[in-house]
């Protein structure tokens, strides 16, 4: 079929733009691991043996300021990034420090002993000690930037809330054969993506779906077999970690277009970039987590009126929209792409916002067959 006529093109053509930036970051060893922790408490060590109150030092990675984008890369750490100390003597910090040591004890005899654990099994083991899931997550980047060796190094994997299906089959660590074609029913993305081995695909590209409830129903229509072969991923809303690894590795593996498929609203287009130039609590990661390539396929602000969206199926900005739209056009890479500027501003000026359910109101399957296939015929994306 000469549906894919476009695709192909745009195919051959990422493939010939490969260059030496696009690289992923390399597992660190298990010696290498345990060295850096090591290192970390001798440190501490010697203060308390030299009459000192022990500190740790992390990287701060929750201000723009520590962040700079890197056009192949998406959102890199700045090398000169300010450090917060953690002391043991000071109320402030003192159970933060005690949890980051003993969340480092935990992960040395994980790597020490060759064994995984999810983030949810340290957690209840102990769920008084840390108080909350947020907090633990939050200090296992801290380590993880702080040692400056991949999570999926450390041994501590977080449990998938994602989703996958279409044409492809892979292995997992164990060996188990993972075969995502059932047109009616999608499978979870893995644990462990670093693990994933044997990939085996004849899709043409690649779509993220910002949304489960899209995700489900681009399932219920059966759209992976209506535009076969192709995969379609979601990391239902904001994506999880493992979503990302898993675009990424898909990326790297198939080189193939990926496209993203959000609401048009700032929320959405945030989610979409997170995907594409990746976060910037996570930016010391970005080379594993990150896909440059990913194209804006929908729903576009100018489809809006293009397509003549019925006006009550539109959804007013709010404070929070116009605050939020604000924030995106500051950062460098929307400037960077005046398409996207230009959809970013069509946006602001009309001042409304809508979800992808929005393309039912025109025909209860518009988007599964006329809105996306068409796109995909025509090139409709940015």
């Amino acid at each position: 079929a000469d549906q894919f006529i476009v695709v192909d093109k745009l195919r051959d053509t990422l493939r010939e733009s490969l260059g030496k930036d696009d690289k992923r970051q390399e597992d660190i060893s298990r010696p290498d691991v345990l060295t850096r922790i090591e290192s970390v408490i001798q440190t501490i060590v010697i203060s308390v043996s030299e009459g000192e109150a022990p500190v740790l030092r992390v990287m701060n990675r929750s201000s723009w300021d520590n962040v700079r984008f890197h056009e192949s890369v998406g959102l890199v750490q700045k090398t000169d990034v300010p450090v917060r100390t953690l002391r043991c003597d000071c109320p402030s910090s003192a159970t933060r420090f005690a949890l980051t040591l003993k969340l480092l004890s935990v992960i040395y005899k994980l790597v020490q002993s060759d064994s995984y654990a999810t983030k949810r099994d340290i957690y209840y083991n102990d769920p008084q000690l840390f108080g909350s899931q947020t907090t633990l997550d939050s200090i296992l980047d801290d380590i993880s930037c702080m040692l400056k060796v991949p999570r999926r190094s450390l041994h501590v994997c977080a449990t998938s809330k994602g989703f996958i299906s279409g044409d492809l089959c892979y292995l997992e660590e164990d060996g188990t054969k993972v075969d995502c074609s059932s047109s009616s029913t999608a499978v979870p993305v893995s644990s462990n993506v670093n693990g994933i081995r044997n990939i085996v695909s004849a899709a043409k590209f690649i779509l993220i779906v910002e949304k489960d409830a899209t995700f489900q129903r681009l399932l219920d229509d059966a759209f992976c077999t209506r535009l076969s072969p192709c995969i379609i991923i979601t990391g239902k809303g904001v994506p999880d970690v493992n979503s990302r690894l898993m675009v990424r590795k898909l990326w790297d593996t198939l080189n193939i277009p990926v496209f993203a498929l959000v609401d048009a609203d700032p929320y959405g287009i945030e989610i979409m970039c997170i995907y594409k130039y990746g976060s910037r609590s996570l930016a010391f990661e970005a080379h594993s987590l990150t896909v440059p390539s990913v194209l804006w396929l929908g729903l576009l602000p100018s489809d809006i009126q293009r397509y003549r969206v019925p006006e009550e199926t539109l959804i007013p900005f709010s404070q929070a929209d116009e605050s939020k739209i604000n924030s995106l056009r500051t950062r460098d890479y929307i400037s960077c792409q005046p398409a996207w500027e230009r959809e970013i501003e069509t946006m602001q000026r009309l001042k409304q916002k809508a979800e992808i359910q929005c393309l039912a109101s025109i025909a209860p399957h518009f988007l599964t067959r006329v809105y996306l296939p068409n796109k995909l015929r025509y090139g409709g994306w940015i």
